[in-house]
């Protein structure tokens, strides 16, 4: 059975952060964040004893689990492999299910009451924990996906010693929006989905959303969305003051190397890694021509996480 480590969060009140438990040096350990809704939960992945670097693990988008799976079908494991990888390296981790996710269901008190903002809390509150736990010698933020914007707010207001991006975007999200869903939407839908968004980069809420639009749009998620659109990831990472590592496959569908490009250019001294072959889920599709190749990372818990993404993870410390 695994141990316990609880962690209390300075979120919820005022006080000292403490930690109270001791993580097994040979595998997960359950860990708990405490903030003033509820508690977030997540797996602390230790290396050896004595102090080790720690990788604070971000999710993307979506309903994701600390290990990198969803509600919506998408299961590749990917954060759960990636801990163990960097384990095998002499790297701790920590990774959480976000609020409102699994075993962290309790945090979300409604899904109208959700912002982007709340995302980066979370992530800065663990942060600043952990930094005073002291069986870690230097704390890396790793944001895959949209936890890349998450992760690079997070480093600016809380303490930490690198920064990676896994697959981020390098522009804002209402640009990677239009981009992404212009060519599925019929042009009557598209124009409709077009004056919404617009809407809400204004900061305006939009009552009436076209069923085919509700997925995405429902006005219950557009306060997160108005949340989120405020934010350049561009123009976040350039306020880093520490070494950054942009790591970017070539097989991504839903990010691509322009995005990679975009930010570092935004952090003209942060190292820039293309993977070739590898997709969103940091997995390699063996052809790059072939949806199904790039997919079945998405479903196949037995593919590796790509082991260049890894390495580029490990060596964060000297890529400034």
């Amino acid at each position: 059975m695994k141990r316990k480590a609880f962690l209390t969060s300075a979120a919820m009140s005022a006080g000292a952060l403490t930690i109270r438990g001791n993580a097994r040096a040979d595998g997960d350990v359950d860990v708990a964040l405490l903030t003033a809704t509820d508690t977030i939960h997540g797996s602390l992945t230790t290396a050896a004893a004595g102090a080790t670097p720690l990788v604070l693990i971000i999710a993307g988008s979506g309903p994701t689990d600390r290990n990198g799976n969803s509600g919506l079908g998408i299961r590749p494991n990917t954060y759960a492999l990636l801990a163990e990888a960097l384990r095998q390296r002499g790297i701790a981790s920590v990774r959480y299910d976000k609020r409102g996710v699994a075993a962290s269901s309790g945090a979300l008190t409604s899904e109208s009451a959700l912002r982007f903002d709340d995302y980066v809390d979370d992530a800065a509150a663990w942060l600043r924990l952990l930094r005073k736990d002291p069986r870690f010698s230097a704390l890396i933020v790793a944001g895959h996906s949209e936890g890349s914007l998450i992760g690079m707010i997070a480093a600016d207001r809380a303490p930490a010693d690198a920064f990676v991006s896994l697959e981020g975007a390098g522009r804002p999200a209402p640009v990677l929006l239009r981009e992404q869903l212009k060519p599925r939407l019929t042009p009557a839908l598209y124009a409709r989905c077009d004056e919404i968004i617009a809407r809400l980069e204004q900061g305006h809420l939009v009552p009436n959303v076209p069923q085919e639009l509700a997925v995405l749009l429902r006005p219950s998620v557009q306060p997160y969305l108005i949340a989120w659109f405020k934010y350049d990831p561009a123009a976040e990472i350039a306020r880093l003051r520490i070494p950054i590592t942009i790591v970017q496959g070539t097989a991504d569908v839903q990010v691509g190397v322009e995005d990679a490009q975009a930010l570092k250019r935004a952090a003209p001294s942060a190292k820039l890694v293309i993977v070739p072959g590898m997709n969103h889920v940091l997995k390699h599709a063996p052809d790059v021509s072939s949806q199904a190749a790039i997919l079945r990372g998405y479903q196949d818990t037995s593919l590796p996480v790509e082991p260049q993404a890894v390495a580029a993870l490990s060596s964060a410390f000297s890529a400034g």
